[in-house]
């Protein structure tokens, strides 16, 4: 992140009616198993209040954090939590007076990418991306944020994004910090944008590693095309959203007043979320014109081979149509043979003197017409 970047950003409000009460809980759409939810003790990450862009306090509860800000009109606070257990997220929602749909949200979780305004709360559903270099594997995450007038609360779901080291990042530049919850919101996004940078490379990697495969003719390719285009798409449900986020911050300038330092700094974050997406989008073109190449080389491999046992296959027929020939023209003498060999008495020409030259004369005569009938049509 550049470290002259000074945010104080505003999203573009959204109204929302109330809820009524007869609408039944939200539930995942998501099929995969839930995962579990640590114990109450360990939500709470980390917690502090901030005055004037310096860490005031550091409260090791939630009832301490409430107690701290109320005794500290111009603190901000920033609540971290890790997979909170539901009384626990609904214990502050009822402090800050967070909308209850939000809080559905963030309980239910596996949400889209969103930014949404409930009065004087900003809620933003963001989705972290991480290569894994062992497995070679693309880890999503995800994060709710809530930004009230003096208070930051995060909900992780998963490992991604490591927002201690955001905090870290922060708490080191105090002159933006100081600027207030919007400024948190501003950082989250930066470290999410960047990050996407190693999973954009990450997955060039593996594409290319791909094309040689499917050139090399390796077997289980396209079990692997198909695996690396679903992170490809998960990748571009987690980043396209968010391009459409921080367009939407920017409409929302000229009518909060941001200043113009600011837009640039956002402007970046934009561009660079931008080319993520771009790049995204040329990967899943290529895995889908290299599985059509694959299926060609598949379709060429599988012709040969049909090929090669078409012509294994004449070639014995060739060899049957000669055995069967030489057969046929060997089983005439043996016939006649065979014929005159049956010792009876009364029988034609067995006591002809030309008897025997005429049976050798009508064996030659046999065997060469059959040779030259089957020569003629290509069997011998």
């Amino acid at each position: 992140m550049n470290d002259r970047r000074r945010p104080s950003l505003r999203g573009r409000r959204h109204s929302a009616g109330p809820r009524p009460d007869t609408t039944a809980p939200e539930e995942s759409m998501d099929p995969r198993a839930p995962d579990p939810t640590p114990p109450v003790e360990r939500s709470l990450i980390d917690s502090a209040l901030y005055v004037d862009g310096q860490r005031a306090a550091s409260p090791t509860t939630l009832a301490d954090t409430y107690r701290d800000l109320h005794e500290r009109p111009g603190a901000m606070a920033w609540i971290g939590l890790y997979r909170p257990a539901a009384a626990q997220l609904l214990s502050a929602a009822e402090e800050f007076g967070l909308h209850e749909l939000a809080v559905e949200d963030a309980i239910v979780a596996h949400q889209r990418p969103k930014l949404e305004r409930y009065g004087e709360t900003l809620f933003a559903v963001l989705r972290a991306a991480r290569y894994l270099d062992e497995t070679e594997e693309v880890d999503f995450g995800e994060v709710h944020v809530f930004l009230g007038r003096n208070f930051v609360l995060t909900v992780r779901h998963a490992e991604s994004p490591d927002l201690a080291a955001v905090r870290r990042w922060v708490e080191d530049r105090p002159d933006l910090l100081k600027r207030g919850p919007e400024a948190v919101l501003y950082a989250i996004l930066d470290s999410i944008v960047d990050d996407y940078a190693p999973v954009v490379a990450g997955l060039q990697h593996d594409i290319d590693e791909i094309e040689n495969e499917v050139f090399l003719g390796e077997p289980n390719v396209s079990r692997r095309i198909y695996e690396l285009g679903r992170e490809v798409i998960e990748f571009q449900r987690a980043g396209r959203p968010l391009l459409d986020m921080l367009r939407d911050l920017s409409a929302g300038f000229d009518k909060y007043g941001v200043d113009e330092e600011l837009r640039r700094y956002l402007r970046d974050v934009e561009d660079h979320a931008t080319t993520v997406v771009e790049r995204v989008d040329g990967f899943r073109q290529m895995l889908q014109n290299i599985m059509a190449v694959n299926a060609a080389l598949v379709t060429q491999a599988q012709n040969e081979e049909m090929k090669q046992l078409t012509q294994v296959s004449l070639a014995q027929n060739e060899e049957v149509k000669k055995i069967s020939a030489w057969a046929a023209i060997l089983f005439a003498p043996t016939l006649i043979g065979g014929i005159y060999g049956m010792n009876f008495d009364e029988m034609p020409e067995l006591h002809w003197v030309a008897g025997y030259p005429f049976a050798i004369a009508l064996m030659i005569l046999v065997c060469v017409t059959l040779y030259l009938l089957f020569k003629r049509r290509g069997w011998l």
